[in-house]
């Protein structure tokens, strides 16, 4: 993911995390809730992990399957591109065996990019039937909108949220600067969330610090951590978010989803095992982690 990764400028970008969002307060209730920490990536299907990750020679067919071993959930990229049956979607549940894995589907960008929010029940209704498929394995929902989605559109936005189906979990990605510039759009926004029960992404990037926002508006995260490889910011921003994610998890955190996007790929290998090291978990099995 290269949105906001400047790393030309790296060193002078990079910040301690911010405070809390008010909102976060709100919503989290102070009592721990144990839960696995799910860490993952934007695909099985990375170059980079053939012959570190995973054995080299691994056929395409086995990729998911290896991915599976060593990941409990994955940001779901391909549904971004296109809807997929559900006989699709099965075929990828039946890889990843009987292991405690999660997938999260990204809402197709013919919703999120390509249409106004308002003129979209009939392709979300087809993209929920597919990811319906997934069952147990379903995590959260991910809307990402584009850079040029403003808060000009935000009653398309609430009005789209408000027609989702409760049952699932969402989370909503906004990146125009004015959703996080604007005082008074920031608090309507989180507001909006918290009440519908729909959770905002957190983006740490390097290049748009805005967008690492810190605002909790249900007991879940999901967290995109954009890392260059290779680089000291790299391991100090991560041990920034050991640091806050033991404090959210001791005041109520219930969900955890953590995902990696190594902007070199050579480095992808061994920055996830200093992730293991930071939180203590193990390469056979990544789901029996608990906080």
């Amino acid at each position: 993911m290269d949105f906001g990764a400047n790393w030309q400028q790296y060193d002078q970008l990079y910040h301690p995390l911010p405070p809390d969002e008010w909102v976060t307060g709100e919503t989290l209730t102070g009592t721990a809730v144990p839960h696995p920490l799910r860490i993952g990536t934007s695909g099985w299907s990375r170059v980079a992990y053939m012959g570190t990750l995973y054995p080299r020679g691994t056929k395409e067919t086995g990729l998911l399957t290896e991915y599976s071993r060593l990941f409990n959930c994955v940001e779901l990229n391909a549904t971004h591109y296109k809807i997929y049956a559900p006989e699709a979607v099965r075929k990828w549940v039946e890889k990843t065996g009987s292991r405690d894995f999660k997938f999260c589907p990204k809402v197709p960008q013919s919703i999120s990019h390509h249409s106004t929010l308002l003129n979209a029940g009939v392709e979300t209704a087809a993209f929920l039937e597919g990811v319906a498929a997934f069952e147990d394995r379903l995590g959260p929902i991910f809307l990402q909108l584009s850079e040029y989605f403003s808060p000009v559109r935000k009653i398309n936005l609430y009005k789209y949220l408000e027609s989702l189906p409760r049952q699932l979990t969402f989370f909503v990605e906004v990146r125009h600067p004015d959703w996080f510039g604007n005082p008074a759009e920031r608090a309507e926004l989180f507001r909006t969330l918290k009440d519908l029960g729909i959770g905002a992404v957190i983006t740490d990037t390097p290049g748009r610090r805005d967008c690492l926002h810190m605002g909790l508006t249900i007991p879940k995260l999901m967290l995109r951590f954009v890392t260059q490889g290779g680089h000291p910011l790299d391991s100090i921003r991560l041990q920034d978010w050991k640091a806050r994610l033991d404090d959210w998890n001791a005041r109520g955190l219930e969900e955890t989803y953590f995902f990696l996007h190594v902007h070199d790929g050579k480095y992808e290998a061994g920055f996830y095992e200093e992730v293991q090291a930071v939180f203590g978990l193990t390469r056979s099995q990544p789901q029996m982690t608990f906080f």
